[in-house]
């Protein structure tokens, strides 16, 4: 063989080489099986191919945020007891697919994973030693959470908590994690396991003393029960049917609203415009979900266009959306009828947003194991593997949809991203057309992805324009 020939031989071991290498360290930088992305290079590229190696549960790519706009704030956008134990939910993350998680304990009343008694209120016991899923799993995900049991309120037939198993969410739900937090989870243990998760996702940034005075005015059972009411408010029906709205521009036009009214329950969040626009959004809410952060800015970004405070009636609840140590202070304020002690929102008196009626009776605030739940498991953004980690969240309106979803029998949502969203502006209130913003502590997409799925699987029902 001439010296020539070697040399093409060589050059073409040396560029297969590389090319095998950087193939796997694409990889391992993606966290998806190598054959994926040689798939992709073969076959052209894939993105379900890519999207079903991660469970789903990848957004089709991270959003591209205009120059200034890293950061901003989310504008647009049976009365039984239950008996807690702590034990470690573990998931399996193994090429950023999420796998069943461990069951818990086994029920002495029969049911899988709980311990349920009919009296006394919930107790929490000294939780297990946490055990990490695998060398992969950074500390701040902490796939762990406190565990309550909290029987179901009906005896629906074709309840969610029914048919769940028999779709792929099965192994992503949790029937047992709080949807809300109340005076019994301000112990000390929990207090330190967590304060290590920041934000929304846990206690880090709170000090004990805010954190135990804040929680200790919600200590009845219409603090942690979401639908607190339904034993007054059944008149024999079988089943919890709950409305969810969104403030997407696709309800505008929609003659919606008798359907959304005649729910059991109607949940709303942020910037709610209700008056001038009952036909397509419906009159009633019932669950007013908010962060104080994004009520502030709702209520000045939207003044213009009549939103000036939260919905205020007789059968309205008021769910925190714990952002920050100022959601704590104002909560405690609105129970106690006293102006803010400190922060941004000092010496204001809650009774202005809240109405003069409003109690802690009124008041739900949801747990942080619940919001870090959802993201690790039904929201795992590619935004958890960027320096955005801390900031990134489900957005407002997705835990409120979700919490309906671990609440409620049957839910409707309204008002949400659907795949055609460019026809329709941000907000069905908008006076002019505003496309959808997108920011780096969202994924929307994501969302919009999981609410399709959701519905495909009749988990949900998701409202959708008809195709012209």
């Amino acid at each position: 063989m001439t010296a020539t020939g070697l040399q093409k031989k060589l050059v073409f071991v040396i560029l297969t080489a590389s090319s095998l290498l950087g193939i796997y360290i694409l990889s391992v930088n993606l966290e998806i099986p190598w054959w994926v992305v040689v798939h992709g290079f073969t076959q052209g590229p894939s993105r379900s191919a890519v999207s079903e190696a991660a469970g789903g549960l990848v957004s089709e790519h991270w959003t591209q945020t205009p120059p200034g706009l890293i950061f901003q704030p989310e504008l647009h956008r049976r009365a039984h007891t239950p008996t807690s134990l702590t034990y470690t939910e573990k998931q399996l993350v193994q090429n950023n697919t999420l796998l069943p998680p461990t069951q818990g304990p086994k029920s002495t009343s029969g049911g899988e994973g709980n311990v349920r008694t009919t009296v006394g209120a919930p107790v929490l016991q000294a939780e297990r030693a946490t055990e990490v899923a695998t060398i992969t799993e950074r500390p701040f995900i902490g796939d762990s959470y406190t565990s309550e049991d909290l029987p179901p309120q009906t005896d629906c037939s074709n309840s969610i908590r029914g048919r769940i198993s028999q779709t792929d969410f099965s192994r992503l739900f949790l029937r047992s994690v709080p949807v809300l937090q109340w005076a019994k989870h301000a112990t000390p243990d929990q207090y330190k396991r967590l304060s290590r998760y920041p934000g929304a996702h846990g206690w880090g940034g709170i000090d004990y003393k805010t954190l135990t005075e804040a929680l200790s005015v919600l200590n009845s059972s219409a603090n942690w029960q979401m639908l607190d009411d339904w034993t007054r408010r059944s008149t024999g029906s079988e089943c919890i049917r709950c409305a969810v709205v969104g403030n997407g521009g696709i309800l505008k036009n929609s003659t919606k609203g008798r359907e959304i009214d005649a729910h059991d329950y109607v949940f709303r969040t942020n910037g709610a415009i209700i008056k001038g626009f009952e036909q397509d959004v419906g009159s009633r809410t019932t669950h007013y979900t908010f962060s104080t952060n994004t009520l502030m800015n709702s209520m000045r970004g939207y003044a213009g266009l009549g939103f000036k405070g939260p919905p205020v009636s007789e059968e309205t609840r008021y769910i925190f959306l714990p952002d920050h140590d100022r959601d704590y202070l104002l909560m405690e304020a609105a129970a106690t009828h006293t102006a803010v002690q400190r922060g941004p929102e000092r010496n204001i008196y809650p009774t202005s947003y809240f109405g003069k009626d409003v109690s802690a009776e009124k008041l739900k605030i949801y747990h942080p194991d619940f919001i870090r739940y959802l993201r690790n498991r039904f929201l795992r953004s590619n935004a958890m593997k960027t320096k955005y980690q801390d900031m990134y969240r489900p957005s407002t309106g997705a835990v409120m949809l979700l919490a309906a979803l671990h609440s409620c029998d049957q839910v409707s949502a309204y008002g949400f991203m659907t795949p055609d969203y460019s026809k329709y502006s941000d907000h069905y209130y908008d006076s002019k057309f505003h496309p959808v913003g997108f920011f780096i502590n969202h994924d929307l997409r994501l969302e919009m992805s999981l609410w399709r799925r959701l519905h495909s699987a009749g988990l949900i029902r998701l409202y959708m324009r008809q195709k012209s």
